[in-house]
């Protein structure tokens, strides 16, 4: 079994290899120039940092370059490093202390929604949690049953309503029967269709509603899945979301698979959002607390 270190560096591979693998070889036997911080902010972008975090990022390297007289490559990766770390939030999810927790999953279809959802799902039964999912996604027939079919793996209850049924009524009666049934944590599958902005906005205030009436307070916690391979494009979706519900954090999903790990740095900075998790692979024992130092050893080696 690989160590988590391990499976941290092995799944930022691509963005280590193809973005910042070239920065921490970026000086070489040169000297710092006005290329090299061209360089390093045209690569910061090409990893998906966007532009206004990779310019944030080169300027305050450059300053700080300047001012500890910084001249050899370990000393620059170092400080690198350190800046990179600075710039991402280190906020672990805590359970609240209420039972049970209701939380929201949010996000477009496509982004690794549901099966984020497996994985959290899972992730709180190693805590010794008592799990039950709803299937509120009820526009796309393939998400209830994909929830499902892990429900079953997982021995997990599953609570969902017929195709095309109200969204609001299948979380209510998932919320009275996690509350019957004494559950600690209710998992929603919500509906991720974007073609309106309007109606997606007003069915996810819906069900915020409808999981106040069922249980006044809730929903306690509101999770975006993000696809890490789609890297900015994921940001103007992401805004609809946020405008939408009170989004608490991010799963950052199929991290394993992108060279666009930058985009963690940009969630910061323009979502202002701490990132909770992220999908470090296929199977659903492959998923993580976001810890920031694995994530800076696995993208700067």
């Amino acid at each position: 079994m690989a160590s988590i270190i391990e499976k941290w560096k092995s799944s930022l591979g691509k963005t280590r290899s193809q973005a910042f693998g070239r920065i921490t070889t970026l000086l070489g036997g040169s000297e710092i120039s006005h290329e090299t911080w061209e360089e390093l902010e045209a690569t910061l972008i090409q990893a998906d940092m966007g532009h206004r975090t990779a310019n944030s990022i080169t300027s305050s390297l450059k300053r700080i370059t300047e001012f500890d007289g910084i001249t050899t490559q370990e000393a620059f990766n170092l400080a690198l490093a350190k800046e990179l770390k600075g710039r991402l939030l280190d906020s672990p999810y805590r359970l609240p202390d209420e039972s049970p927790v209701v939380i929201l999953v949010v996000g477009v279809n496509g982004s690794g929604k549901t099966t984020s959802i497996a994985k959290l799902g899972a992730y709180f039964q190693n805590q010794g949690k008592k799990v039950m999912f709803a299937a509120a996604d009820t526009f796309r027939a393939a998400a209830v049953d994909q929830l499902k079919e892990w429900g079953k793996r997982l021995s997990i209850p599953v609570i969902s309503g017929q195709e095309d049924a109200d969204p609001g009524a299948v979380v209510f009666d998932a919320v009275t029967a996690a509350n019957n049934k004494e559950m600690d944590v209710l998992l929603v599958d919500t509906a991720g269709r974007l073609h309106t902005r309007f109606n997606l906005m007003e069915e996810l205030k819906k069900i915020y509603r409808v999981c106040d009436k069922a249980q006044p307070g809730s929903p306690h916690s509101v999770f975006l899945v993000l696809d890490a391979t789609t890297g900015q494009n994921a940001f103007q979706q992401a805004k609809i979301f946020k405008e939408a519900v009170r989004v608490d954090g991010i799963i950052l999903a199929k991290l394993d698979t992108s060279a666009k790990g930058g985009m963690a740095f940009a969630i910061q900075d323009e979502l202002n959002l701490p990132i909770y998790f992220t999908g470090l692979g296929e199977a659903v024992q492959d998923f993580s607390e976001f810890d920031t130092d694995k994530f800076i050893q696995g993208i700067i080696d």
